[in-house]
């Protein structure tokens, strides 16, 4: 692959590492951002301007941007710029695991940036990931503030690294379209329970588990595992590394 990768979310805890693979790798890479800056162009997902210059003679754009909301239009709009200045370019969306089987209505969203993205002239390819180690930690941070720390009864989840995301997305920027490519999963699915008791070990925290089985069908999807993909467990970091790796910046210096 040869031109210009476009970055939307490059920002973002996802698109900082793409962007950092794909300049490791040598790719020409810039970053769409409302706000000027060094390696960005200026253009807003929310109201389309800018867009077209953004785009113009990219040959690769990694769609990483999201805000609850917002996806759909904002993506149907790159879709629009896409067609009008840079027809042939790839278009790579990052979407998430379970998008089709979990009735959340942020992954309902995210369902239906899939089909503008298919729906699209641009030749596309979307790759679906399990969530984040990084997002579990904000999770349990939040949690151990309360003195029983709630999780989800009998719902193993799945997370990755983001570097290992970023890896993956940045390998598909520079291969051809690929349409739908093989989901993207954690190495360790896990009761929720167990990976917040790794998560207290590591920080040093005592708190009592307090298993919660919540209704309604969005519980249901998560308890029959809609948002895993164990036979796609091809990420390399388990949360006990990334614990390892990452300070706690809770604790008194």
């Amino acid at each position: 692959m040869s031109g210009t990768i476009l970055v939307t979310g490059g920002t973002g805890t996802l698109g900082r590492a793409v962007v950092a693979r794909l300049r490791e790798a040598g790719a020409e890479t810039r970053v769409l951002s409302r706000k000027p800056g060094p390696d960005r162009v200026v253009g807003d997902l929310d109201t389309g301007a800018g867009l077209d210059e953004a785009v113009r003679g990219v040959a690769v754009v990694v769609h990483a941007a999201t805000r609850h909301g917002h996806d759909v239009a904002g993506t149907e709009r790159l879709v629009a710029a896409l067609r009008r200045t840079a027809p042939r370019a790839h278009l790579l969306y990052v979407s998430i695991v379970g998008v089709d089987r979990v009735p959340l209505p942020y992954y309902r969203e995210k369902l239906a940036v899939e089909e503008v993205v298919r729906g699209s002239a641009a030749p596309w390819t979307i790759q679906r990931i399990t969530q984040f180690h990084t997002l579990l930690d904000a999770v349990f941070a939040a949690l151990a503030r309360l003195p029983l720390m709630p999780v989800l009864a009998g719902t193993d989840v799945q997370p990755i690294d983001v570097g290992d995301a970023a890896a993956r997305v940045a390998a598909l920027a520079l291969d051809p379209p690929g349409g739908r490519a093989p989901d993207l999963a954690g190495p360790q699915v896990r009761p929720m329970a167990d990976f917040a008791a790794a998560w207290l070990a590591a920080r040093g925290k005592r708190r009592r588990l307090l298993p919660v089985r919540l209704p309604g069908r969005i519980a249901r999807g998560y308890r029959d595992g809609g948002h895993l993909a164990p036979e796609h467990a091809d990420g390399t970091v388990t949360f006990e590394d990334f614990l390892a790796a990452r300070p706690d910046r809770t604790r008194p210096r």
